[in-house]
């Protein structure tokens, strides 16, 4: 049975990392939509963490775990300070501000020659197995789910569903948006070093616009009723078009119809539809 996975890990080793570390992008995702607020930006934190773990590793050479908290620990210090002229913002008008921090820090990594500017940073060691990576994840969906039964759970998905009443009630508002986008950042940049470790490469395109869309495709497609809607959309979508793959160019088409069709007829995602037939049969 081993023999048999490792022979499987081998093989299809790119598409298992990327399961995990994506759907560890969707759950960075799902902390600020459950709070009610529209990032974009875990591209551009996800970024930061990739080249503060990659810098460390290549021109320090420190190992992997202090590299680890400080992928965490630099986009989270960033969304803090992103958070003082942001932090009233919310809907539309969030995800503007955090779109602009992406371009910007997109246009930063492409003139800094210290990180390869333009072409990137290759050499980067290849550190955070399958393991590590699921571990994480594993660990990240047990706090989630704790924290979703408690009072902070509570309290959050309250200023979700009317962020003046919550006030009204006594919860501090603009202190749980402002932990919600922290700890966001951080799993992104947590994100950000395991693909980076990874792949072995980093480069500035990889942090654009287009990947932050794909990111919160992975809630919206998986829903956020559950931690597990996010990593259920992650798992979808870094899947299918490996399983299309037959298909040759019809893949891309067949892709997007089913994306489509899951926006038009489960609004609230394929696991929340799930998780209704689970409580209709019980």
């Amino acid at each position: 049975m081993s023999a048999f996975f490792a022979n499987l890990l081998f093989t299809y080793q790119s598409l298992i990392y990327g399961l995990g570390i994506n759907a560890i992008l969707g759950l960075s995702m799902y902390v600020v939509l459950a709070i009610g607020q529209l990032s974009l930006g875990q591209a551009a934190f996800m970024g930061v963490g990739a080249y503060a773990s990659s810098l460390l590793s290549v021109k320090l050479g420190l190992s992997f775990p202090v590299v680890l908290v400080a992928a965490a620990g630099v986009p989270a210090m960033l969304a803090l300070l992103v958070s003082v002229p942001t932090l009233r913002l919310s809907g539309v008008y969030l995800a503007i501000a955090t779109i602009g921090l992406g371009e910007v820090l997109r246009l930063f990594y492409v003139n800094w020659d210290y990180a390869g500017g333009a072409l990137g940073l290759s050499g980067i060691p290849d550190r955070g197995g399958f393991f590590t990576i699921f571990g994480t994840l594993a660990l990240l969906l047990a706090a989630a789910f704790a924290v979703g039964r408690s009072r902070i759970g509570r309290a959050m998905e309250a200023i979700r569903e009317d962020e003046q009443a919550a006030g009204v009630m006594g919860i501090d508002v603009p202190r749980y948006k402002l932990a919600a986008l922290v700890i966001s950042a951080a799993i992104a940049g947590i994100a950000g070093a395991y693909n980076a470790h990874v792949t072995a490469f980093i480069a500035p395109g990889d942090y654009a616009f287009d990947n932050a869309v794909t990111i919160l495709s992975y809630a919206l497609l998986g829903g956020i009723g559950s931690p597990l809607g996010p990593v259920f959309g992650a798992f979808l979508l870094t899947a299918l078009p490996e399983l299309l793959r037959p298909l040759h160019d019809y893949r891309l088409v067949l892709n997007g119809l089913i994306i489509v069709s899951v926006v038009i007829f489960m609004p609230r995602g394929l696991f929340s539809w799930h998780m209704r037939r689970i409580g209709a049969a019980k």
